[in-house]
């Protein structure tokens, strides 16, 4: 029994968090990472505690391949993964890089949708199938842990998909991952597609794993990757802040803190460390030089900070008015206040009194008053900002004890 297989054994309700940032991820345009900086990010994901790290594509290049090897050779805690075509060259690039590696997995992929089949394969349907069971057959040589992808699943005549996924399973796949390639489903759709899945192939190869791999390239990658839970699927792949090819992949830190804070509708867990998450997305951002958006959900900066005044009231009065995670469960330190023109006069005295002004009645009505034309001005209100306002209204003398 493969280590996976172990964790859903024990709990029926975790979800396997496979992380693709270092493969799907890591090709995408402007995302590439060297070796070093493949080990440093996997030693990271190790520490987030993602239950699978896809290292790369060991036969894409030889840099590749040495880069999955060193991820194998010093990280410790995921299973760690290569991508792999159905052919025995790939299957052996991908053996040779993960041999350091003591839980493994190899993950084998091939176009099943009439587009692959007819203008990028040139295969019948039954080539299809048997190139795959073959590809299958042949990496158990080498690999206990076997994850098949039909590319292009979502597009792919259901039932065909459902002649491929038990033919693999019969072969001796152990995880069923159906990609939405392009990116072209709907969360209703992938919900349903994924509970026929379930009753056809799963049900009837129950060592098996429903996994489900979503783009966002209709901006639905984390919906439809809940959706497939819904429906079934007990393995999440995506990447940190939902980089990948095109438009991305699901954002690994959306789909999990969507699971935790939903838990009283999803009723399922990950092994995920969460407050990890700010400082995973982090690390990737400095080393793919890539900034994350101020309103990225779960780790962009604005997703704890709050500028509009009834905002802030509530904030002040109770935080779960306006927020539904603890800033501390991602990996912030805490909410905060944006001062601009859209605060409001109890966020504006609190943080004059923090710097040791007490704004009360007509001062705080003429500071409230400096402090919109100011922000009107110059946008967002710092410290030396206020301070300069608090002054110009009250003095020099401070009036609450430093």
């Amino acid at each position: 029994m493969t280590r996976v297989r172990r964790l859903v054994e024990a709990d029926p309700n975790r979800v396997i968090v496979f992380d693709t940032t270092l493969r799907d991820g890591e090709q995408a345009p402007g995302f590439s990472m060297n070796r070093e900086a493949k080990v440093r990010m996997a030693r990271q994901l190790a520490r987030l505690g993602v239950d699978v790290i896809e290292a790369g594509f060991a036969a894409a290049s030889p840099g590749d391949e040495d880069a999955v090897r060193a991820v194998a050779s010093e990280v410790e805690g995921p299973t760690l993964c290569s991508l792999s075509r159905a052919n025995a060259s790939d299957i052996a690039a991908a053996a040779r890089a993960l041999t350091p590696a003591p839980d493994r997995r190899i993950h084998i992929f091939l176009g099943s949708s009439p587009i692959h089949r007819t203008a990028k394969l040139k295969m019948t349907k039954a080539e299809v199938v048997r190139t795959a069971v073959e590809a299958v057959t042949a990496a158990r040589e080498w690999f206990d842990d076997i994850e098949f992808s039909p590319e292009d699943a979502i597009r792919t005549e259901p039932d065909f998909l459902v002649e491929v996924l038990q033919a693999v399973a019969e072969a001796g796949a152990t995880t069923l991952n159906v990609p939405d390639t392009v990116g072209y489903a709907t969360p209703t759709e992938i919900r349903d597609l994924f509970r026929m899945l379930d009753e056809q192939v799963r049900a009837r190869f129950p060592h098996t794993i429903l996994s489900c791999h979503c783009h966002d390239d209709l901006g639905l990658a984390v919906a439809n990757s809940l959706a497939a839970v819904e429906g079934g699927a007990r393995q999440v792949e995506g990447a940190i802040n939902g980089i990948g090819e095109r438009a991305g992949n699901a954002s690994v830190e959306e789909v999990v803190m969507a699971l935790r804070t939903r838990q009283d509708r999803y009723g399922l867990t990950t092994g995920v460390d969460t407050p990890q998450l700010v400082a995973t997305s982090r690390m990737l951002s400095q080393i793919t030089e890539t900034p994350v958006v101020r309103n990225k959900a779960i780790v962009g900066v604005n997703a704890f900070a709050h500028e509009a005044g009834i905002h802030q009231h509530g904030m002040l009065a109770d935080a779960r008015t306006y927020e539904i995670m603890r800033p501390q469960d991602v990996g912030f330190t805490g909410s905060f206040f944006v001062l601009g023109k859209h605060s409001g006069r109890h966020a504006v005295a609190k943080r004059a009194e923090v710097l040791g002004w007490t704004l009360a009645g007509q001062a705080l009505t003429e500071a409230l008053a400096a402090f919109k034309r100011r922000a009107d001005e110059i946008g967002e209100i710092d410290d030396a900002e206020l301070s300069a306002i608090c002054r110009g209204v009250m003095g020099e003398a401070r009036h609450a004890a430093a």
